[in-house]
């Protein structure tokens, strides 16, 4: 799984992938500070399995913080987005080729509408951020047609001489469109939903293609806002006109600068915070400078107590597990939770929606997969067979033969 943090330039992007990861990003206020891609890891947060069992847990990846499991992501910060990225404006090739494999996107929007269309700083309130969201989507559904136009004349009348083509045709295009991740259950359904003569695909006009390229835009790149900056006065005002505007999509208010000065304080061990707290406490008050008091304050005050968290943690646990459906699953034995090495529960695993007790048994190895017996429920201790459905949280022992 690959999470894709994408907008404009200057609207916060890299401090927010640096909140999510603490990498040592570049953050400037001029456009294009990205240039080349940061690959980073995030964290989603769940409530550890630990607890049930009233052990404390020893994570081979990731952290637990009193019982909050916080288990990586892999994610990626692409160069800023200008107008016109899909015909190559701005870093726009790079851009959209960077965004190519990622499942689930994090479009940051500036909320207080201080930053204009090209990415330059203006004065907050003057800018309608509901412009980012419509302008990202045409980029990416331009791009996803001429993508889908490429070699489409000669794809086309090579299927139209193929026996049995109309049968053949999901198959066909979803060879086709394979770069964008589709499949042939995502092709069938566009094609229905639409209702084009598949007895003539040479006959489809671009309007019909670009019709396509939305369809499968929404199937594939699904995407949460987060709309930054929300401490500015003027930016919970824009975030309520977008979220009627765009009620199809989860909008989430944040302050990524207060996330990474509340991480930067933990990882200095000036305050005690979890990621997606309502608070934090301080440690060492007599290390605090003005400064840092007046700064901690103003998180307390205008972010904390108004909003109940910063948003960014918020952002990322809602892009994987509500828009991906994606599920935690523990590996453990029914009479013994630690490794080998004495290790309780150390891996947890992020599956996708559906994933069954043999899939499970794949993802730890093969060998597990292929000599597969049964499962065991560690949590409610019972016995489960390979079709069974995991849910979220669940621990899992794999029995196998040699």
């Amino acid at each position: 799984m690959l999470v894709g943090v994408v907008g404009k330039a200057n609207v916060g992007k890299s401090t927010f992938f640096k909140a999510l990861t603490l990498a040592n990003v570049q953050i400037e206020n001029y456009p294009f500070a990205t240039i080349k891609p940061n690959h980073g890891m995030g964290y989603v947060r769940i409530e550890c399995a630990d607890k049930f069992f009233n052990v404390q847990c020893n994570p081979r990846e990731g952290y637990c913080i009193k019982h909050n499991r916080f288990v990586p992501v892999d994610l990626i910060d692409v160069a800023g987005l200008v107008p016109g990225a899909y015909e190559g404006k701005g870093m726009g090739n790079q851009f959209l080729d960077d965004l190519r494999q990622a499942d689930v996107l994090i479009h940051v929007v500036d909320a207080s509408g201080g930053t204009n269309e090209l990415g330059e700083p203006i004065t907050p309130g003057s800018y309608d951020p509901c412009n980012d969201i419509r302008f990202l989507e045409i980029e990416l559904d331009m791009w996803y047609l001429r993508l889908i136009k490429k070699g489409w004349d000669r794809f086309a009348k090579a299927v139209q001489q193929e026996k049995d083509h109309k049968e053949k045709i999901v198959k066909d295009i979803t060879k086709h469109l394979s770069g964008l991740k589709v499949d042939e259950e995502m092709v069938e359904e566009v094609l229905s939903k639409l209702d084009l003569d598949r007895n003539n695909i040479y006959s489809w006009s671009e309007e019909d293609l670009k019709k396509i390229a939305i369809e499968l835009r929404k199937k594939t790149k699904k995407m949460i806002i987060a709309a930054n900056k929300i401490d500015v006065p003027v930016a919970k005002e824009n975030l309520e006109k977008m979220k009627k505007e765009f009620p199809k999509y989860l909008i989430v208010g944040c302050s990524a600068e207060s996330e990474l000065a509340l991480k930067e304080a933990s990882k200095n061990g000036l305050i005690e915070y979890t990621p997606g707290d309502s608070d934090f406490k301080i440690l060492e008050p007599d290390k605090l400078n003005e400064k840092q008091k007046n700064a901690l304050n103003f998180i307390k005050k205008n972010i904390l107590d108004v909003f109940e968290n910063t948003g960014v943690q918020q952002v990322i646990n809602l892009a994987v597990f509500d828009l991906l459906k994606y599920i935690a699953i523990f590996p453990g034995g029914i009479n013994k939770l630690a490794d080998s090495d004495g290790n309780i529960l150390p891996d947890c695993f992020l599956m996708p929606p559906g994933t069954t007790a043999l899939d499970f048994a794949y993802r730890l190895h093969t060998d597990f997969g292929n000599n597969f017996i049964k499962a065991i429920d560690v949590k409610n201790k019972i016995t489960i067979g390979k079709e069974h459905k995991l849910k979220k949280e669940d621990v899992i022992e794999i029995m196998s033969g040699k």
